[in-house]
C-alpha cells in the first residue's frame, strides 16, 4: 500500500500544537517541514563532522564571536546549537506518537552561516522505528519492532551512534567530560518529553517513567553520565505543578554568574527552585 505520507510527517503534526517545538528541518519526500533559513556558507555532515577536524574549529569560532567564553557553559551552548532539534524530534517522537525516528549520521547536517552560527539542523532522510500493526509498518522507511523496549533500543542505538563522535571531539578539544556532554543529552531528552506533557495537561509522572525507559536504553547504548534528572512537584494538584531538575549543571552560571543557577539547575536549592516555580504558576508570563 502507498502512503502519500512519511511516518515523520505524523511526528510533525502531534508537534504543531506545542508551543515550544524545536524540530530540525526535515527535507523527506512526503514531510512538510521546510527549511527556515536557507542561504548556509558551508553544509557539516554529522558523520564526518568529527572526522574531518571540524568540530574544534567550529567551536572556537562561535565562541569568539558570541561567547560565552568560559569553556564549560561555551561547550554545552555548542552542543544545543547542534543537538537540540534531534534529540526533540526522538523523544517528542516517541512520547507523543509511539513511533521512533532514527538518527542517521550520513543524513543529518549542519548549516553554517557567515555570521558564525549555526542554522537549524537538517536531516536528509531518516528510518522510523514502528510497533507491529502499525499503519506505517509497510512504509520503506518504517522499521518493525517487536515492543517498546526494542524500539528504545533500537532509537537509542541510533541516537548515540550519530552523536559519539561528535561529543568525542568536543571532550578531546575543550577537556569538558563525556559523563558532562552525554548528562546534557540525557537531560534534554527527558525534558522533551516532560514539556509536551505539561503543556498537553497530561501525566508528568508518566511521561516521566517513559523517558527513563529511552534514557536506560542510551546508557546500555553507551553514554555515560554521573546523575539522573530527577522529576520535582512544586505544586499539588495542579495540573503544570510539575517541573523536573537536571542530572548535569549547563554551567550557564560561570559564564554569566549574575545570572545565577537556572531552575532546574541541579545546584540550586530546593526551596528556592520551588519558590520561583510556584510564582511561574502564579505568573504564567514567567514560565519558559
Amino acid at each position: 500500500m502507498a502512503h502519500p505520507h512519511h511516518p515523520l510527517q505524523t511526528v510533525v503534526d502531534a508537534c504543531a500544537p506545542l508551543k515550544f517545538a524545536p524540530l530540525p528541518d526535515l527535507r523527506v519526500p512526503g514531510v512538510t517541514q521546510g527549511c527556515r533559513r536557507p542561504g548556509a556558507e558551508h553544509w557539516y555532515r554529522a558523520d564526518l563532522m568529527a572526522a574531518q577536524g571540524a568540530v574544534g574549529t567550529l567551536f572556537d569560532q562561535l565562541t569568539a564571536h558570541h561567547g560565552p567564553h568560559h569553556r564549560l557553559p561555551a561547550t554545552t551552548h555548542f552542543m544545543r546549537a547542534l543537538l537540540r532539534e534531534p534529540i526533540f524530534l526522538v523523544s517528542a517522537g516517541i512520547y507523543l506518537t509511539g513511533r521512533a525516528p532514527l538518527l542517521d549520521g550520513t543524513r543529518l547536517w549542519f548549516p553554517w552561516h557567515a555570521d558564525a552560527t549555526f542554522g537549524v539542523p537538517t536531516l536528509t532522510g531518516a528510518k522510523v522505528a514502528v510497533p507491529a500493526g502499525d499503519p506505517f509498518a509497510d512504509h520503506p522507511d518504517a522499521v518493525v519492532v517487536a515492543d517498546a523496549g526494542e524500539l528504545d533500543r533500537i532509537a537509542a542505538e541510533h541516537l548515540f551512534r550519530a552523536f559519539a563522535p561528535i561529543l568525542d571531539a568536543l571532550h578531546a578539544h575543550t577537556r569538558a567530560g563525556l559523563r558532562t556532554l552525554w548528562g546534557w543529552v540525557l537531560d534534554t531528552m527527558h525534558f522533551y518529553m516532560l514539556n509536551p506533557a505539561r503543556f498537553l495537561g497530561r501525566d508528568a509522572e508518566a511521561a516521566w517513567r517513559r523517558a527513563d525507559r529511552l534514557g536506560d536504553a542510551l546508557i546500555s547504548a553507551g553514554a555515560v553520565t554521573r546523575a539522573r534528572p530527577r522529576l520535582f512537584p512544586f505544586y499539588e494538584n495542579h495540573p503544570r505543578g510539575t517541573w523536573a531538575v537536571r542530572g548535569t549543571c549547563c554551567f550557564d552560571y560561570k559564564g554569566d554568574p549574575e545570572h545565577g543557577y537556572c531552575t532546574t539547575c541541579p545546584l540550586k536549592c530546593d526551596s528556592d527552585r520551588r519558590a520561583e516555580l510556584r510564582e511561574w504558576i502564579r505568573n504564567p508570563a514567567l514560565a519558559p
